[in-house]
């Protein structure tokens, strides 16, 4: 796997996360304490997301890190 695959498929998986709660792109930030904007980039894989991010994401969808990577 590709490094920007695998920033696409953790992307994916913070959508459907985050769909499943019923909350918008804003609701995540605000959860996270992250700009709207950051959130969009970690779900198109633009970033390169640091192994904290992803826990603070994981922490406000009240999943475990685990869970998020679990693909």
């Amino acid at each position: 796997m590709t490094k920007d695959n695998l920033n696409k498929t953790i992307g994916l998986q913070i959508i459907k996360f985050r769909e499943k709660k019923g909350w918008s792109q804003s609701d995540l930030a605000r959860a996270c304490k992250k700009e709207r904007q950051a959130i969009e980039k970690m779900e198109n894989g633009k970033v390169n997301s640091t192994l904290y991010s992803l826990f603070e994401v994981s922490k406000a969808l009240e999943i475990s890190l685990s869970q998020l990577l679990n693909f």
